[in-house]
């Protein structure tokens, strides 16, 4: 796993932290479970290529 995937996940959860905060402090509750769904399925499509190639390994590995 490349260092630059976990700091590119750590700043997507960084971002959507503040915003959810501020959504939340404004009375906005709705918008601010979206930023998080949105922010859940942006680092889960960054994540998507690291699965693939990980699923490929195994099978490599155990030659099916």
């Amino acid at each position: 796993m490349n260092v630059d995937l976990i700091f590119k996940i750590a700043a997507v959860g960084i971002i959507v932290a503040v915003l959810n905060q501020l959504l939340i402090r404004s009375g906005r509750e709705e918008q601010a479970l979206m930023t998080t769904l949105a922010g859940l399925i942006v680092v889960l499509l960054m994540m998507v290529p690291q699965i693939a190639a990980l699923f490929d390994t195994i099978k490599d590995v155990f030659d099916l």
